[in-house]
């Protein structure tokens, strides 16, 4: 009998507590909205960029190589060479998932973004060099 006396007990004091944890939220949410409604300029806290994940690098170089032939700023030669490198990149990064699971390891990720910066480089520079597609007129 005690021990179901107790256990009945117990039970309303953690929902008061519990309670009392929410209500406490609830105005500590409240006065900062007021605060910052009462003219007090608080500053947001910056929004962090999130990393681009390696599918989004990997459609942005693609999409920068496509640019590049377009504007002419890139020659068919040097679209070709750097297809060729996102290529080799795309199949090492097929190869480890297969190895994985469907999974990279911060390892993998690692060296696959180095490979990447790289080709990002390599982009920039082919893009930016004198050479331009025939017929398209130097800038």
């Amino acid at each position: 009998m005690k021990f179901s006396w107790m256990k009945w007990s117990v039970l309303p004091a953690a929902v008061l507590l519990l309670g009392g944890v929410a209500g406490a939220q609830d105005q500590s949410s409240s006065d900062s909205q007021s605060s910052s409604q009462s003219g007090e300029a608080a500053a947001p806290a910056p929004a962090e960029k999130p990393k681009p994940t390696v599918a989004q690098r990997k459609e942005n170089q693609q999409d920068r190589i496509a640019q590049g032939i377009k504007s002419g700023q890139m020659t068919a030669g040097e679209a070709a060479r750097a297809e060729k490198q996102q290529q080799g990149i795309n199949k090492q990064v097929a190869a480890d998932r297969k190895a994985h699971g469907g999974k990279l390891n911060a390892s993998e990720k690692k060296q696959i973004n180095k490979e990447q910066t790289a080709a990002s480089r390599n982009i920039y520079r082919k893009k930016h060099n004198a050479k331009t597609q025939p017929g398209t007129p130097p800038k």
